[in-house]
């Protein structure tokens, strides 16, 4: 059976967007014993289920199918968050042709999300915009492994994309909503996205003229654990960095452009990251 009580959410689909706090409360589950409780149930679904490339949907195996784990296409991008080890599986129908995201960019997307047992609980089949930083980490870093397609422009100025990145996540929970939940989605719940990327945009969310990719001042990935100076936001939201009360855009001294080789005191740390320069 393609779908079992299948429903869709009418407006736009906030159940990919992560919870406001990224260490949410609930503790009814030890994270590191849900995570392998997370694998074997993702496993047991690869073996069990095929994408059927005639109608583009995943069923269940009845008549001798090559499961989706004997698919060649399916990989596996071990994760750590929190000292605990994440699998997240994801199968590539097509890799894209433009650029790869960086868990720090925006992305044009369309998709459908899905429970273990089928139950869609969002899709988006036009084109829309997401921040990765603002979704949830098994977004952030599955769509890393694929690249936007063209737009080709048409007379009347519409448009469409061709070459799409496009693929399927199998989302542990821990990199989902752990176990919280979130609207219809149930506490300690994997997810599945079928989706495509389109475009990928560089972000720059604090118009600070340093792309949101270039403040992981740490170099772990998670540009949201970045927070120079100590105020509760972090360097890519923060539109003055150092909290020297002088915003990072204006803290280009030689006046190139670049606000990583401005070191007026010469302590080795560029001005927009330096309260004392």
């Amino acid at each position: 059976m393609k779908f079992k009580n299948l429903f869709f959410i009418l407006a736009i689909a906030l159940v990919i967007f992560s919870c406001k706090n990224d260490d949410n409360d609930a503790t009814s589950t030890d994270p590191a014993a849900q995570s392998l409780l997370d694998d074997t149930a993702l496993i047991e679904y690869l073996q069990t289920h095929y994408l059927n490339e005639d109608d583009g949907g995943i069923w269940t195996v009845t008549n001798g199918e090559a499961p989706l784990m004997d698919d060649n296409r399916i990989a596996v991008q071990n994760i750590t968050k929190d000292d605990i080890a994440y699998k997240l599986y994801y199968l590539t129908q097509n890799e894209g042709v433009s650029t790869s995201p960086s868990r720090a960019d925006s992305v044009l997307t369309t998709y459908t999300g899905m429970l273990l047992d089928s139950t869609v609980f969002d899709s988006r089949t036009i084109y829309v915009w997401f921040s990765l930083p603002n979704l949830i980490d098994g977004w952030g870093h599955g769509f890393t492994n694929f690249k936007g397609g063209t737009k080709v422009i048409n007379e009347d100025e519409s448009f469409y994309y061709e070459n799409s990145g496009k693929g399927i996540l199998f989302i542990p929970s821990g990199l989902g909503y752990g176990s919280v939940g979130n609207g219809f989605i149930p506490g300690n719940e994997p997810l599945i996205f079928q989706f495509t990327l389109d475009s990928v945009n560089e972000s720059d969310d604090d118009n600070d003229g340093i792309l949101s990719k270039n403040e992981d001042i740490d170099n772990d990935g998670n540009v949201k654990n970045d927070d120079t100076d100590g105020d509760l936001i972090p360097n890519y939201l923060d539109t003055d960095d150092d909290g020297d009360g002088i915003l990072t855009k204006d803290e280009d001294a030689n006046g190139d452009g670049d606000l990583t080789n401005d070191d007026t005191d010469n302590d080795g740390i560029p001005n927009y990251l330096d309260k004392d320069n």
